[in-house]
């Protein structure tokens, strides 16, 4: 995987994958993603949260780009220690809070608020469809903020109150919300 743009940009990071839960966004998909949230968003004025973080891939183009409020959940350790040690690499460590916690029960309990959210969670969830409502069942995004939720062709969000567009790159779809 590489970081696309910014002041890491080309820069390329190994996760030791073997046997995580993770589905890291391709190059292909994160480069469109970000080609229509960099004309969305002031990445340096961007208070962003990373569900289901996984590697870390996100965050990283994020503070890459210039964010320097970055929150990171993931429940799995070794994503967890990899991020850590990523982090500590690319001397990031205070642009990005890691958060090693289940993430429904983040979104239930954080007191947190950000203006933009990303979810990459695994395709097979069982609630991926129940996400967008848990979002905006709280005050987790801000009323101006861009919640973005990645999933595969078996998921279709056209009629969730707060759909806002998508975008599909192959088997990789982006289902951008906001506040109505």
């Amino acid at each position: 995987m590489r970081i696309i743009s910014g002041i890491f940009k080309g820069r390329k990071f190994y996760p030791p994958a073997d046997k995580w839960p993770t589905r890291p966004t391709t190059d292909y998909a994160k480069e469109g993603l970000f080609n229509i949230l960099q004309n969305r968003l002031e990445f340096s004025e961007t208070k962003f949260l990373d569900l289901f973080g996984g590697t870390g891939n996100h965050s990283y183009e994020f503070i890459s780009r210039g964010c320097t409020n970055v929150t990171y959940v993931d429940k799995h350790g070794p994503c967890i220690a990899f991020v850590k040690k990523l982090s500590k690499e690319l001397e990031i460590e205070d642009k990005i809070t890691i958060v090693k916690e289940d993430v429904s029960k983040f979104i239930k309990t954080t007191s947190l608020s950000f203006d933009y959210i990303f979810a990459g969670p695994p395709y097979p969830l069982p609630w991926l469809d129940t996400i967008p409502n848990l979002i905006f069942s709280t005050q987790i995004l801000k009323s101006d903020g861009l919640f973005v939720l990645e999933h595969n062709p078996e998921h279709n969000f056209t009629n969730h109150p707060n759909f806002a567009s998508s975008r599909n790159y192959g088997t990789t779809i982006f289902s951008f919300f906001e506040h109505k």
